[in-house]
């Protein structure tokens, strides 16, 4: 779906490029997040993705072709809901996707089925400027979707949603991925990154620090122990750690267990927080 090689930008009037050189390849039916703080190029390499940003150096291919030669119908197969919604406020839901459906020429899903994949059934006749933030975020994704995209490009988007409505809007994005949908993934949300991606890449300055899936990011850079905590004599909680391997044959762990009133066990895997700041020595939010 997209493949880039030594993809570089600077802006107008920039000495400094902000980015140097990616290189990367998101297949079909994958959640690839581009993982890093504000200012390290996620905005950027989006921009160029969608067509927005000209005169980079290097390949973008995407859907099949470049960048700079894309098709007519290339925003008939992608969506974007951008980070800040912008709507016609005195215009209803409905009337707001029914406007946008008209702008299309390839066939488009029912807008009211789309507010109802989203919790906004309800609200479908209700004016944009009476929309909390939370339902506006959700509007957004339901108009990048009226046209049934093949790639999705999705820049923080459980941004000012409660939990309930950040897992509905998560549980949303992995069905779309089940029907085949490839869908790229901006945030410095690691907790959404590990859910939802299928790989993720470590962005930094605007270069690519590392590529890998979640889980072996974990595997390799966490530590290969079990953390067992449980009741002390005094009834404070304990608690003591056990290499992985083996452990089922470790005569201390299974006396622990035996004898103790165990409160919690836990892999001491690494969340995608640390291991992003021992590779790049920058936090996510910095």
């Amino acid at each position: 779906m997209i493949h880039v090689d030594n993809l570089t930008y600077t802006y107008p009037q920039h000495a400094k490029p902000a980015l140097h050189g990616l290189s990367f390849a998101i297949g079909s039916g994958e959640i690839f997040g581009f993982l890093g703080p504000s200012g390290a190029g996620k905005s950027t390499t989006q921009k160029l993705l969608i067509g927005l940003l000209r005169d980079y150096g290097g390949s973008a291919r995407v859907l099949g072709s470049e960048l700079r030669r894309k098709p007519n119908d290339f925003y008939e197969r992608i969506g974007v809901p951008f980070e800040f919604p912008n709507f016609y406020p005195k215009f209803t839901a409905l009337e707001n996707l029914q406007l946008f459906r008209s702008l299309y020429k390839c066939r488009t899903l029912d807008p009211l089925d789309c507010l109802a994949r989203f919790g906004l059934a309800d609200a479908a006749h209700l004016k944009v400027a009476q929309f909390s933030k939370g339902m506006r975020m959700r509007l957004n994704v339901c108009r990048a979707l009226l046209h049934d995209p093949e790639l999705l490009f999705l820049d923080e988007p459980t941004s000012g949603l409660d939990p309930v409505n950040a897992d509905a809007m998560k549980r949303q994005f992995i069905e779309l991925r089940a029907q085949g949908k490839t869908i790229v993934l901006n945030t410095h949300n690691m907790h959404a990154a590990d859910e939802l991606c299928d790989r993720v890449a470590f962005l930094v300055d605007g270069r690519i620090r590392l590529i890998d899936s979640p889980r072996e990011l974990k595997l390799r850079y966490g530590s290969r122990q079990v953390r067992v905590e449980y009741a002390g004599e005094a009834g404070e909680t304990c608690s003591r750690d056990f290499a992985l391997p083996g452990i089922g044959d470790n005569l201390a762990f299974t006396e622990l267990l035996r004898t103790r009133s165990i409160e919690t066990i836990h892999s001491r895997e690494a969340t995608l927080e640390h291991i992003f700041m021992q590779i790049t020595g920058r936090s996510l939010l910095s």
